[in-house]
């Protein structure tokens, strides 16, 4: 169904203060949505035990977690709703009114950089170095053309493994005659090759197919060197597979964009907030992998090594003022998928793929980046202002609620008994919830 871009700003108007079934109503005009997508969605049609029995082992049943949707974005010149599946309060309300400023004030735009994932075959007990360097990369193009004999499917969208990079380590790091040669040219073993084979996965994540051809390679690789292969595994730290998002706002209050930019200053000079400041813009990373399908560990783990590239654990964003004009930008590695796995036999990660009109693993990427940014622009606004307990807490209420044994009809007492608690003294207690519940029900 299309909409001009007036319309689809009117559906998301005031999503957040819609009835359930009304927010289901306008998704469904945003994103065109089927009638069964709408019963998963409503819970009146569930997901089948069989479903699960293919995806994991001693399958029990499910476990599931609220999905909802991040508003007033717009990517590349693009209205978007994001889907999100998280158990954490506040994160879709900070990246929908955040994105809401940023779509006010400025744009937000995002790249990608390269197309490499990375399969690692090591060689771990070099006795030959030299002469293993030399058969390695004399027979570096046979070893690329047998691996895509294994990838036919793969060479046919454009993909498949396009280099061969070999890389020295040193078994002891720091010992001072690791390496040395003896009199026979054998290094003594202190040192072990890495082969890395650089694949093009198209729109696959590519874990699978990169495993499978590095175990195909191994019995050549030591029968062209006469070495010994070990590990056979992909690496999760793909620097060769990188996206970025940047946001340039004007207009922005000189207290807040001079406080935005000391928070970033803070976490590139501090390990400890660094974490915390990665952790949040994770936050806003995460949930669109696990709507999708998608495997968040092992981005998680990219982005954390590549943190930490430099030798000093940093932040993925940076952010600068001046004169009005708040600018921002990420830059990380990151392999998704759209096709194959969980993201295609996964009902609802299809429609969450279809909710975005994701038109490539690329494209997919580059969203998780466009709204990690935005996340981390709302953690450091609210951080920089408020602080980050206010907002956190007022919608935390509605858990203390919930905790403390309300009913469906209590919930809205106890949440504005709370609230008021919150204003006067900064903090809520699930003790305090339960007193107000206890005093409403002798009330009544």
């Amino acid at each position: 169904m299309d909409q001009s871009h007036e319309s689809k700003q009117e559906l998301m108007q005031d999503f957040h203060r819609l009835a359930f079934p009304e927010r289901l109503k306008r998704l469904a005009a945003f994103a065109d949505l089927g009638e069964e997508e709408l019963a998963l969605l409503e819970g009146t049609q569930q997901l089948p035990v069989e479903l699960a029995e293919y995806f994991i082992e001693n399958v029990i049943g499910f476990f599931s977690i609220p999905l909802g949707v991040a508003t007033h974005f717009k990517i590349d010149g693009q209205d978007m709703v994001i889907p999100m599946a998280v158990e954490e309060t506040s994160i879709i309300a900070a990246a929908s009114a955040t994105a809401k400023w940023v779509k006010n004030h400025g744009t937000l735009t995002t790249y990608a950089k390269g197309h490499w994932i990375i399969g690692q075959i090591q060689i771990p007990h070099v006795k030959y170095l030299e002469k293993t360097l030399a058969a390695l990369q004399e027979h570096k193009q046979s070893l690329i053309n047998r691996a895509n004999e294994a990838l036919p499917g793969l060479k046919r969208r454009g993909g498949g493994i396009e280099e061969i990079e070999c890389r020295v380590l040193d078994r002891m790091p720091g010992s001072k005659d690791a390496g040395n040669l003896n009199a026979a040219g054998a290094t003594g073993a202190t040192k072990m090759i890495v082969l890395h084979l650089l694949c093009n996965s198209c729109d696959a994540m590519g874990a699978n197919v990169i495993n499978q051809v590095c175990e195909l390679l191994k019995p050549w690789i030591e029968q062209l060197t006469h070495e010994t292969v070990g590990l056979c595994i992909l690496s999760n730290l793909v620097d060769g597979k990188r996206v970025g998002a940047e946001i340039t706002m004007s207009g922005v209050d000189e207290k807040v964009g001079h406080g935005i930019e000391e928070a970033s200053l803070f976490a590139e000079i501090d390990p400890y907030r660094a974490a915390t400041h990665n952790k949040g813009i994770l936050n806003g990373i995460d949930p669109i992998l696990i709507a999708t399908g998608n495997d968040w560990r092992a981005a998680e783990a990219g982005i954390h090594a590549f943190a930490s590239r430099s030798g000093h654990y940093s932040p993925v964003t940076q952010w600068r003022y001046s004169d009005g004009v708040l600018k921002g930008n990420l830059d990380i590695p990151m392999s998704v998928g759209t096709v194959g796995g969980m993201t295609r036999t996964h009902p609802q990660a299809r429609m969450a793929l279809k909710i975005m009109k994701i038109q490539s693993a690329e494209h997919l990427a580059r969203i998780c980046a466009a709204v990690g940014l935005v996340q981390n622009l709302g953690a450091l606004r609210a951080l920089s202002t408020v602080g980050i307990v206010k907002g956190h807490m007022k919608l935390h209420t509605s858990n203390l609620a919930l905790a403390a044994g309300a009913l469906e009809h209590e919930m809205g007492d106890v949440r504005s008994e709370l609230t008021k608690i919150l204003e006067k003294e900064k903090a809520v207690t699930l003790a305090q919830a339960r007193e107000i519940l206890e005093r409403l029900r002798v009330g009544s």
